[in-house]
C-alpha cells in the first residue's frame, strides 16, 4: 500500500486526495493547507488528517476549531510520495525538505520543468519516471494535447502540430481573475508556453501553440490541426481516438454542443464537483484532408491532470507499468463518460 501526502488542498489537491483515496493500492496519510479556510475545514470533515503548511499559523487553525494532526514535516515524512499541488512556483521551495525526508514528489505543471528530472504524461512517457525521486505532471492543456497526439503519432506519424488554446479566464472560485469583458491574445507572442511544455515530454515534436483568454470559467477549448505522415479517413481517426479511455468522443446528436453542456451532463450524472477527467473531442469536428487533421476538444482545467497525478505516484514507486496503472486509475475513478 503506497502512502501519499498532498501538499496544498486547493483546486487540484483536493481532487488528487479523493482520487488517491479511491485507489486500491494507495492511502492518503494527510493533506496540508496554508490558510484555515473553508477548504481546510472541509478536509477534516471528510476525514483527512490536516497539517498546516505554515507552522506560525497553527494556532489560527485551532482557534477556528479546525483540528491539526501535526507539523508539515511530519506529513512529508509519513508519505512514500507527496503530490505537491501548491500554487505555481511554490512547490520548488519545498524541494530540499522532500529530499531531506527521502520522500518522492509529484509536482504540477505550474512549476518550471527543471524542478524534476522528468516531465510526465501517463500515455506518452510513463516509463521515464519509473523509480525516480521526482516528476512533474505537465499542465492541463499540455496533458490534453499529449493524450490526443500520442496515439496519432503511434498510428500515423505526426509531422507537426498547431493548436490554438481558447482558455478560461479563471476557475469558478477565482474571483480576482479576468478578463471580465474582453478577448485577450495570451500571450501575444507565439508560441505560448504550452509548446515547450509539450516538447518536455515529446522532444522531437514540431509544435506551435497560441493562447487566447476569454471571460469564462468552465473549460478550455482547443482548435487543433495535425499534419500526419499518413492520410487516414476521418472515420478511422474517430475509431482510433475512441479506443483511448481518457478521450471521450462527443457527438452533437448527444446534445452536448458546448462546454457548458458537457459540464451540466457530468453534474447530472453524479460526477463529484462536475469533474471531467477526459479530453472531450467533438466527433463531428474531426476532418482529414490530404493528411491534415483538424478537430475541437474541450479540456477541464480542474480535473484532467488528476488521473495523471495518480499514475505518476505509481511510476515513482515502480508499482506498475503504464498500461496497468492507467487501467487501475480509470476503473477506480470511473473514467469514461
Amino acid at each position: 500500500m503506497m502512502t501519499v501526502g498532498v501538499n496544498g488542498y486547493g483546486t487540484i489537491g483536493k481532487r488528487v486526495a479523493d482520487a488517491v483515496s479511491a485507489q486500491p493500492d494507495m492511502r492518503v496519510v494527510g493533506v496540508s493547507k496554508r490558510s484555515p479556510n473553508h477548504e481546510a475545514r472541509a478536509a477534516t470533515e471528510i476525514g483527512y488528517d490536516l497539517y498546516p503548511a505554515d507552522p506560525d499559523r497553527t494556532d489560527e487553525f485551532e482557534q477556528r476549531g479546525i483540528p491539526v494532526a501535526g507539523s508539515f514535516s511530519e506529513l512529508v515524512a509519513a508519505g512514500d510520495v507527496v503530490v505537491d499541488a501548491t500554487p505555481s512556483g511554490v512547490g520548488e521551495t519545498y524541494r530540499d525538505l522532500y529530499k531531506e525526508h527521502d520522500t518522492s514528489v509529484v509536482y504540477q505543471g505550474g512549476e518550471d520543468p527543471d524542478v524534476a528530472p522528468h516531465s510526465f504524461n501517463a500515455r506518452t512517457n510513463y516509463s521515464d519516471s519509473l523509480n525516480s525521486t521526482a516528476t512533474r505532471v505537465v499542465s492541463c492543456n499540455t496533458t490534453g494535447l499529449a493524450r490526443a497526439v500520442t496515439p496519432l503519432r503511434e498510428q500515423y506519424g505526426v509531422q507537426s502540430l498547431d493548436a490554438t488554446l481558447i482558455r478560461r479566464g479563471g476557475d469558478p472560485t477565482q474571483t480576482d481573475r479576468g478578463p471580465i469583458n474582453d478577448i485577450l491574445p495570451d500571450p501575444i507572442g507565439v508560441p505560448s508556453h504550452h509548446a515547450p511544455d509539450l516538447q518536455a515530454i515529446m522532444p522531437d515534436l514540431d509544435v506551435t501553440t497560441k493562447g487566447v483568454t476569454v471571460p469564462a470559467t468552465l473549460m478550455h477549448l482547443h482548435s487543433v490541426t495535425v499534419s500526419l505522415e499518413a492520410d487516414p479517413t476521418a472515420a478511422t481517426v474517430r475509431e482510433l481516438l475512441n479506443d483511448e479511455n481518457r478521450i471521450e468522443l462527443i457527438s452533437t446528436a448527444s446534445g452536448c454542443q458546448s462546454c457548458a453542456e458537457i459540464q451540466e451532463y457530468v453534474l447530472d450524472t453524479g460526477r463529484r464537483r462536475g469533474d471531467v477527467w477526459e479530453n472531450c473531442v467533438w466527433a463531428d469536428s474531426i476532418d482529414v484532408s490530404d493528411g491534415r487533421l483538424s478537430f475541437f476538444q474541450a479540456i477541464h482545467q480542474q480535473a484532467d491532470v488528476v488521473p495523471e497525478s495518480v499514475d505518476a505516484v505509481r511510476a515513482l514507486c515502480g508499482a506498475m507499468d503504464g498500461e496497468e496503472s492507467r487501467s487501475t486509475t480509470d476503473e477506480s475513478l470511473g473514467v469514461g463518460m
